[in-house]
């Protein structure tokens, strides 16, 4: 968004430091129409990302980096009208995946999943940056890394399932944030030990608002690892994990 020049406000310069919506001044007892533009322009920009594709093709291409097998998966929800009604669909992989899942048992370490969630622009953006930090990291401290695995109209924990159908130990599923009014590329981080379905929130631990903009990419990898690292080392993950690093202050 482009930025909103406001010179006679005296908080105008907070602005510098933050995109969110501060110090807009008013005309009267309105809001400035510039002001007012800039809001319904963030405001399409956020259903945009609602309602974006996720670019699996592109992705998978990308991803061969690795030299990990990709699996492109989907959920229950066949359409996105579907997904955004039905959470219960996006959580479970269907039948087709599932199958595909069944032929790639490996018991490794780390499955990576790749899911679209509520801003597939987010991980069309950002996804691959951060896996160019992150995997050397896995990979290099000596984990198995299963296949990676795609998927579309996907949430948070339909990474229960597909690594219990993997036996991998430890799920790590990087998915696209609900898009706010200054963050429509916005991507969040679950990783959760011993994954398996039926598991709740306290199970995980999230990392959140990874892009240009929020957290830069070499921290959230660091941090990430630190938490895959002592994920393994104390056999749990979710609101029993702390962070005990500070790698953020």
């Amino acid at each position: 968004m482009d930025k909103i020049e406001k010179p006679n406000d005296p908080l105008h310069f907070l602005k510098e430091y933050t995109p969110a919506r501060i110090a807009i001044g008013s005309t009267g007892i309105s809001i400035p129409t510039q002001q007012s533009l800039a809001f319904k322009l963030a405001h399409a920009h956020a259903r945009d990302a609602v309602y974006s594709v996720m670019d699996a093709e592109r992705l998978e291409d990308e991803l061969a980096i690795f030299n990990r097998p990709v699996l492109q998966l989907h959920s229950r929800a066949t359409h996105r009208a579907q997904y955004l009604q039905r959470p219960d669909m996006g959580r479970q992989a269907d039948e087709l995946s599932i199958n595909r899942l069944a032929d790639q048992i490996t018991g490794d370490d780390v499955v990576i999943i790749i899911a679209d969630g509520l801003s597939a622009i987010a991980i069309n953006d950002n996804v691959m940056d951060l896996l160019k930090i992150l995997i050397p990291k896995i990979t290099d401290a000596g984990l198995k890394l299963a296949p990676i695995c795609l998927v579309q109209q996907g949430r948070v924990a339909i990474a229960d399932g597909i690594a219990a159908e993997l036996e991998a130990k430890l799920s790590l599923i990087l998915i696209g944030e609900r898009p706010g009014l200054s963050a429509a590329d916005s991507m969040g981080a679950y990783l959760t030990f011993a994954p398996r379905p039926g598991l709740t929130d306290d199970s995980r631990n999230c990392i959140s608002n990874i892009r240009p903009g929020g957290l830069d990419f070499n921290t959230a990898a660091d941090k990430i690892f630190y938490l895959i690292q002592e994920a393994f080392k104390r056999k749990l993950s979710g609101v029993n994990l702390k962070d005990n690093e500070g790698l953020l202050f």
